[in-house]
């Protein structure tokens, strides 16, 4: 059976009856198990899966109305919760742990007829640059199993590189989607800020997390973010702007205005073969007759460090209410409150939540809260201001997604800092709360895939799909 390029040309070809929806998931449940060392899949909605799939197989032969995204078969990273279906954050301490609910893009995706496959690895509770940190073991880059796929939501996007999947949900906090998209050759997009309800993904940083998804096309991406977009009662945070057709507006038909900013590709840590290869699409976009500016923005080096002060402090907040007393684990050698809490917290979290933890928490302290808390709130709102006054002069931004390309597993395990400056150029967009989208962008010398990021304006994200588009058919 054939690769599924599109979910148009799925759809057409379930309705030409070709074949059967049934044996659609057959071939995805059979993709899983054959590529299992790559350690995507967590759970395997294997049973539920084929049912739905004769479900809806009976609904398009009884000539009812399909879902927008009917047959798509699609995973879901395990942060995201699925009523009566386990969720752990990749972590030990939510072991045994099923929702009780169906957090609302999950459900959008149920509503519109697609079919969730599974429950994908990740960095536990979405921390991590390279999937490494999981509790169940690191995934591997289908392009080469000795290398990272990215993270933190690096299963998801090896899913749809290796095709066990047509499609993923992840996440995106400081780069989880688009810097796993760039080192396994898929798309990967962060909304804008609250475009995505966050009721049913389990938090890490508030402010910053987003829903964002991973697809092999532009047209497919747009398909589901017009699914899970859009109000919802049960998220506060959640934009009432309209969702638009992204799907149906995918053609360019003006010549644009594009900043590319210095620093990025000036930064020491720029592997050659990605500036080249940005500095190639920059060149071409210009004989294409697009206004293509080089600009600065001086407060790159602070982008980083102002994401992780805030981003751990929330999370020490929001990781607190893993305490072993209502659910998940409980060290079974805890004699009473005080040690039921320490040992479950400690024997719980991994490495890295821990470290994350801890330097939330310091942050916050009261002797230091104004020195780096408040401090870093300051400097949000100046990058965030910068960033968009630039977009008002600029319809896109575009610089590599990453500093390098897929790295080797274990190469920055013991170097946290070297970790986190993997992130140097995906950060901006949460600090700012701007859409942004990574594209494959070429391979290098070792045929690893190479990402570009294009960034844009707030609710904008109809005008970054059509460009993505026109990128990738350049």
């Amino acid at each position: 059976m054939e690769t599924y390029h599109s979910l148009f040309q799925l759809q057409q070809e379930l309705e030409q009856k070709k074949y059967s929806l049934k044996s659609v998931v057959e071939h995805y449940i059979k993709q899983i198990e054959e590529q299992k060392h790559l350690n995507v899949f967590l759970d395997v909605y294997a049973t539920e899966g084929l049912a739905k799939a004769d479900e809806l197989q009976k609904k398009l032969d009884a000539g009812k109305p399909l879902g927008k995204l009917f047959g798509l078969v699609i995973g879901i990273k395990d942060v995201l919760v699925h009523q009566n279906h386990e969720v752990r954050s990749a972590s030990k301490i939510l072991e045994g742990f099923e929702s009780q609910f169906t957090g609302t893009a999950v459900q959008r995706l149920i509503d519109e007829d697609a079919i969730i496959i599974g429950a994908q690895n990740c960095d536990e509770f979405a921390m991590g640059s390279s999937n490494e940190n999981s509790a169940f073991g690191p995934t591997l880059n289908a392009a080469d199993n000795s290398r990272v796929p990215g993270g933190s939501s690096g299963a998801s996007a090896v899913a749809v590189q290796a095709g066990l999947c047509m499609a993923s949900l992840g996440t995106d906090t400081g780069g989880s989607v688009r810097q796993p998209a760039a080192f396994c050759g898929v798309v990967g997009i962060k909304p804008t800020y609250s475009r995505v309800s966050r009721y049913g993904l389990i938090a890490f940083a508030s402010s910053f997390d987003c829903i964002g998804i991973f697809s092999n096309n532009v047209g497919d991406n747009a398909k589901i973010l017009e699914v899970i977009a859009g109000h919802d009662e049960y998220d506060s945070t959640v934009s009432r702007e309209e969702v638009p057709a992204y799907s149906d507006n995918l053609q360019l038909n003006k010549k644009l205005k594009i900043a590319y900013i210095k620093e990025t590709l000036e930064n020491e840590a720029l592997q050659s073969e990605i500036k080249e290869a940005t500095l190639s699409k920059l060149k071409w976009l210009k004989n294409e007759g697009h206004q293509v500016e080089e600009v600065t923005f001086p407060h790159l080096d602070y982008v980083l460090p102002t994401y992780y002060i805030l981003t751990t402090a929330e999370a020490s907040t929001n990781l607190s209410r893993f305490d072993g007393v209502r659910y998940g684990y409980r060290a079974p050698e805890a004699h009473n409150m005080e040690s039921m809490y320490k040992l479950s917290r400690s024997q719980g979290f991994g490495e890295e939540v821990k470290r994350r933890i801890m330097l939330g928490t310091f942050v916050l302290s009261a002797s230091y809260f104004d020195a780096y808390y408040t401090k870093a709130q300051k400097v949000r709102r100046i990058i965030r201001d910068e960033t968009r006054d630039m977009l008002s002069e600029y319809d896109f931004i575009l610089m590599p997604t990453t500093p390098t390309t897929a790295f080797q597993l274990g190469a920055n395990r013991d170097n946290p800092a070297e970790m986190y400056l993997e992130d140097i150029f995906t950060v901006q967009a949460n600090v700012s709360g701007i859409p942004a989208i990574s594209i494959p962008n070429g391979t290098d010398d070792q045929n690893l895939p190479i990402g570009l990021q294009i960034m844009t304006d707030v609710f904008k994200e109809g005008e970054l799909y059509a460009f993505a588009n026109y990128l990738m058919h350049s």
